[in-house]
């Protein structure tokens, strides 16, 4: 790379995570310049969304622009009451799909996953949370994993001011006072991490992570990690049906879908896929919950199914797999979320909980 050219891409990205060496800034360079274009034009249509004044195009956006409703907590406000009609859930839909943009996302994120309401109808809770009764065996627990916590984040940083680990461990904390029964589980470190960098604010990030831990990945960080395993069951059962020639691989070599996808979804993809990929994956799960995680994870299957069906042994999926969430086609986050909603096909919420039944009876039977 030539020093001109790798100038053109600042060695830190925008959420303070270090550019890898071998980072690829022209490949980088060349999407975003017709990203930015994309993510201006979004921009535009959210700030008239949630402003309550809509956008001038189609049926489904004059209905809205009518309606100019306005409500609780500040931008919020639109969106707690679009999730009311269904042509307006509809119309939501279609912009988070679309991605939310960076200066309203954490304000989107509280509104649809629910964490605002909650917010609003237990004040001062958060604060009580933390003041109150010590639990050292919790806080030695987190303690050992803030150092591990994006080493490669210079907001994480101990030589940094203010350093996001004093932040990061007050969420956690907080969060294993509120949820004694899950208490602090390695994996919510990095999610938390997230949220944090996108809220800039603690009390948001902890009612987020309540919202992800306690209703929409429910058992994922208990003590058994029944839910966790039971939705990498649920993925096997999905690929077998969807793409069959790669889950008789599977089985054919004997590989347990936890060795080869447990990061993916106790990460929800932190650290496996490009930051802003990740992001906008998330504004999907908040908005329409964890069957976003089986299309994630269909998609990248399924966009490198025959690249998997090169491998002839446990040693060599397992490296295929890693090699699967790297390269353009995640980096390119626009094109790939239109992907994980037309490659995968139908998935409803009703197909994976009746999976999530059977896949789970059969763990409890096997003990």
């Amino acid at each position: 790379m030539e020093p001109a050219e790798r100038s053109r891409v600042p060695r830190i990205d925008p959420y303070g995570f270090e550019r890898p060496e071998d980072f690829d800034a022209a490949a980088y360079e060349e999407f975003l310049s017709g990203y930015l274009v994309t993510l201006t034009r979004r921009a535009v249509k959210w700030s008239r969304l949630l402003q309550g004044g809509g956008v001038p195009r189609g049926r489904a956006e004059e209905k809205w622009q009518e309606r100019k409703v306005s409500g609780a907590r500040g931008l919020c406000g639109p969106l707690v009451q679009l999730r009311r009609p269904l042509s307006s859930r509809v119309l939501v839909k279609r912009y988070v799909r679309k991605g939310v943009p960076l200066e309203h996302r954490a304000r989107v994120w509280m509104a649809l996953s629910g964490a605002q309401a909650q917010m609003d109808q237990n004040p001062g809770y958060y604060h009580r949370l933390l003041q109150g009764e010590r639990n050292p065996r919790l806080e030695d627990a987190i303690r050992t994993d803030l150092n591990r916590t994006f080493p490669d984040n210079v907001k994480f940083r101990t030589t940094t001011e203010p350093c996001l680990q004093k932040t990061l461990h007050n969420v956690l904390l907080a969060y294993g006072h509120h949820n004694q029964a899950v208490g602090y589980c390695q994996g919510m470190n990095f999610i938390a991490g997230y949220l944090i960098l996108i809220t800039n604010n603690e009390e948001e990030s902890f009612w987020l992570l309540d919202a992800l831990v306690g209703r929409i990945l429910p058992d994922y960080y208990t003590p058994a990690m029944l839910g966790l395993k039971t939705d990498q069951e649920v993925l096997g059962e999905l690929v077998r049906a969807k793409l069959p020639a790669v889950g008789a691989l599977m089985e054919q070599l004997g590989v347990l879908w936890t060795l080869v996808v447990s990061r993916w979804f106790i990460c929800l993809f932190v650290d496996v896929l490009p930051v802003e990929t990740v992001l906008r994956i998330w504004d999907c799960l908040f908005n329409e919950g964890s069957k976003i995680i089986f299309r994630v994870a269909l998609t990248l299957i399924k966009q490198h199914q025959e690249f998997i069906l090169e491998a002839t042994s446990i040693p060599d999926i397992c490296d295929k797999f890693k090699q699967i969430t790297k390269g353009s086609f995640v980096m390119e986050c626009h094109t790939f979320m239109q992907k994980i909603f037309s490659e995968p096909g139908s998935l409803s919420m009703a197909t994976v909980a009746k999976l999530r039944e059977s896949c789970r009876a059969r763990l409890l039977a096997q003990g």
